[in-house]
C-alpha cells in the first residue's frame, strides 16, 4: 500500500496494537506496511505489551455486556450534565448587563451588521456529533465499552461547563458587539438620554444578542469539543512516540485548525472583538484538557492508548485470576499430601500382613528373630 494511501487512516486499520480478537486469543500486533505504519503505538515497553496481551484475554466489554453496569456506576455524572444543560437554557434565556455606551464609543461599534458564516445549529454539529462519530469507529474496532462511554461523557462535560462559563461571563460583562450602532439603531438615527446613554429603538432580541460580545460563544464551544477530540486521537494513535512521525502530528492537529477558522469568521463576520474570540478559545482549551485528564492518562503517557477504568478492570481481572490459580494450587498441594500420606499407610499396612514392622516400637526386631533361628 503506497504511503500516501490513507484508508488505513479513515477505517482505523493502525489500532490493530491494542485491539482485542474474537475468541479471547491474544495475538501479536502486526503493523501493515507504507504509512499506516506511521500510526501504530510504537513506544509500548516489553512490560505495557504484556499488559495489552492480557487485556486481549479477558474478553471483549461491549455495550450489551456492560454498558448498563458502566452507566449506573456514573449516574450522578449524567443526572449533573442534565442540570447544567438546564442552567445553559437559564443563562440564554436571562438578559446580560446592559452597561453604558455613550456616543463617542459608537466609533468601533459601527461595523455592519451581518449574518453568521457559521451558523449556530452547525457548531454542536461538528463539536459533539463529530467527535462522537470518531468515538463510534474507534469502539466498533476494538469493543471497548469504557472508552466509548467515558469518550462521550468527558466530551459532553467538557462542551457543557464551557457553555456555562462562556455564558454567565457573557451576562457579566453585557459588552456590546462590534456591529452594535446597528443592532440598536437600524434606521441610523442615533437617540441618547440626558446621561449620554443610548436609547435603543431596534428589536429587543438584537439589542439583547448585541450585548453579548465577551467571551465569543461559538470560539470556547468550538475549541471545548475539537480540544477534546485532538487529544483523544493522539492518544489512540500515541503521537509522542519520539519517533518523529509529524504526520500524526498533523492529523490531531486538525481538529484545533477548524477551531481556529471558527475563531477567525467571529472576527471576519463582526459578531465578536479579536479578545472574545482569544478569551473563548482560552477557555474551551483549558475545560477540554480538564475534562479529559478526568478520564483518560495524558496522551504523552505509556498508557494514554485507553481510560483509566480500563486498566482498573485489567488489574481487578488479574488479581482475581492470580487468586484463582492461587487456591487451585493449594488445592493440588493438599491432594497431593493426601495420597502421599495414603500411600504410606498401604504400604505400612503391607508389610505389616508380611509380619514385618518398619517402626522401632511395635514388634520383634529383624535381628531378634535372626537369632532365634540360630
Amino acid at each position: 500500500m503506497s504511503w500516501w494511501d490513507l484508508r488505513s487512516v479513515f477505517f482505523f486499520k493502525n489500532f490493530g496494537g491494542f485491539s482485542q480478537p474474537k475468541n479471547g486469543s491474544s495475538q501479536k500486533p502486526e503493523a501493515s506496511a507504507g504509512f499506516s505504519q506511521l500510526f501504530l503505538p510504537l513506544i509500548a515497553p516489553k512490560k505495557h505489551q504484556q499488559a495489552r496481551m492480557r487485556g486481549a484475554q479477558l474478553g471483549s466489554h461491549t455495550v450489551r455486556s456492560h454498558g448498563m453496569t458502566v452507566a449506573r456506576t456514573h449516574l450522578h455524572d449524567w443526572l449533573i450534565l442534565i442540570l447544567l444543560l438546564a442552567i445553559v437554557v437559564i443563562l440564554n434565556a436571562i438578559h446580560p448587563f446592559y452597561r453604558f455606551v455613550g456616543k463617542d464609543m459608537m466609533t468601533d461599534l459601527k461595523y455592519p451588521l451581518k449574518s453568521n458564516t457559521v451558523p449556530i445549529w452547525a457548531v454542536p454539529v461538528y463539536a459533539v456529533l463529530l467527535p462522537i462519530v470518531v468515538f463510534l469507529l474507534v469502539y466498533f474496532r476494538r469493543k471497548d465499552v469504557y472508552d466509548l462511554h467515558h469518550a462521550i461523557l468527558g466530551l459532553l462535560f467538557s462542551v457543557l461547563i464551557t457553555a456555562v462559563i462562556t455564558d454567565a461571563i457573557k451576562d457579566a460583562v453585557g459588552r456590546p458587539r462590534p456591529d452594535f450602532f446597528w443592532r440598536c439603531f437600524p434606521d441610523g438615527k442615533e437617540v441618547y438620554d440626558k446621561w449620554g446613554d443610548v436609547v435603543c429603538h431596534g428589536d429587543k432580541n438584537v439589542v439583547k444578542e448585541g450585548h453579548k460580545s465577551f467571551p465569543s460563544g461559538h470560539t470556547s464551544w468550538s475549541f471545548a469539543g475539537l480540544t477534546f477530540l485532538s487529544l483523544y486521537l493522539s492518544g489512540k494513535i500515541q503521537v509522542f512516540d519520539r519517533r518523529g512521525h509529524v504526520a500524526k502530528l498533523c492529523l490531531v492537529l486538525l481538529p484545533v485548525l477548524l477551531a481556529s477558522l471558527v475563531a477567525i469568521s467571529r472576527v471576519d463576520d463582526y459578531w465578536h472583538h479579536w479578545q472574545d474570540v482569544f478569551a473563548g478559545g482560552l477557555i474551551g482549551l483549558v475545560v477540554a484538557a480538564l475534562c479529559y485528564l478526568q478520564f483518560f492518562p495524558p496522551p504523552y503517557h505509556v498508557q494514554g492508548w485507553a481510560t483509566y477504568a480500563y486498566f482498573r478492570v485489567l488489574e481487578e481481572s488479574l488479581r482475581t485470576s492470580q487468586a484463582a490459580n492461587g487456591v487451585n494450587a493449594n488445592v493440588n498441594n493438599t491432594h497431593s499430601a493426601e495420597v502421599q500420606v495414603e500411600s504410606q499407610q498401604n504400604a505400612r499396612n503391607n508389610h505389616a500382613f508380611m509380619g514385618i514392622s518398619l517402626s522401632g516400637d511395635s514388634g520383634t526386631p529383624v535381628e531378634d528373630l535372626e537369632s532365634g533361628r540360630r
